[in-house]
């Protein structure tokens, strides 16, 4: 794609752009993730041309494709950004009777409104869930979901960001002991995979603390098989029996666009390429 500078980043989605699992240093309970840090290096870019980064995430845990197009795509539009990403999916795609196909359309609709306005979209797909015991029943799915988002990105020319072909997050240390979100090294390298997708380039990509290890490792923060049923899958399926979210009553952490706090005079959540 031809390199642009972006000044007003708006990102939508669930949990996985929401940040979780990443826990901001010196404040335990914020969290940064991969969008934030995104920011981050492209604010460190568009110092260079002179210009800074406002950032919204308008991303909330347990969001579907529906509250993306109903709620945080229109948002963004008041918002008037230049760059949107858009993450969601992966809580569909868990639904017994999920069609993968029809999910995409309605992700469609939505990015369409967006590439409407100008703005360019960086357009995520699924991570393969063979990395997952538990996910790999949803693999087929995910992979017609994805097809269909390569598809959306040529129709609408959006930028696709490939997670499903990164093959560093086979790597159990790029996931938190929930096994389903990112750990900090994980965002870090999906950050990195963003900017390069966007034409920015940043050296984490290739470096060793993302090179794929030689040999199975695993996460630092690992829990015990039972510990994980008890702590983590338990009140999982039970929320999904009981039709409730995580994110049920929550607001997005960065409603309203703000500049980093790298910048000079800036008072914004985040700052620095991280």
């Amino acid at each position: 794609m031809s390199r642009s500078t972006f000044t007003r980043y708006v990102a939508l989605g669930d949990s996985l752009t929401e940040g979780l699992c990443d826990h901001a240093p010196g404040q335990p309970d914020a969290f940064l993730g991969w969008a934030d840090r995104l920011a981050g290096i492209l604010d460190g870019d568009a110092r260079l041309a002179g210009v800074s980064v406002e950032f919204a995430n308008l991303a909330v845990r347990g969001r579907r494709i529906a509250d993306v197009v109903d709620a945080q795509i229109p948002h963004a539009l008041e918002l008037r950004p230049d760059l949107v990403s858009v993450m969601i999916g992966g809580n569909d795609l868990m639904s017994p009777a999920a069609d993968p196909d029809a999910l995409a359309s309605r992700l469609e609709t939505g990015i369409r409104s967006l590439r409407a306005t100008g703005a360019t979209v960086l357009l995520a797909n699924i991570f393969d869930p063979q990395f997952a015991f538990f996910l790999k029943p949803f693999r087929g799915r995910a992979a017609v979901f994805n097809a269909n988002i390569w598809s959306i990105a040529r129709d609408q020319r959006a930028v696709v960001l490939d997670v499903w072909g990164v093959r560093e997050f086979r790597d159990p240390a790029m996931w938190a002991s929930d096994r389903v979100h990112l750990s900090t090294r994980g965002h870090r390298l999906l950050a990195s995979h963003a900017a390069h997708a966007l034409g920015v380039p940043y050296a984490e990509i290739g470096g060793p603390e993302t090179a794929a290890p030689q040999g199975p490792t695993t996460p630092p923060d690992s829990v015990p098989l039972r510990t994980w049923l008890r702590v983590y899958a338990i009140p999982w399926i039970s929320r999904r029996l009981r039709h409730v979210s995580a994110g049920d009553g929550l607001g997005p952490k960065l409603p309203v666009p703000q500049r980093l706090s790298g910048a000079a005079g800036a008072t914004g959540p985040v700052g620095g390429p991280y």
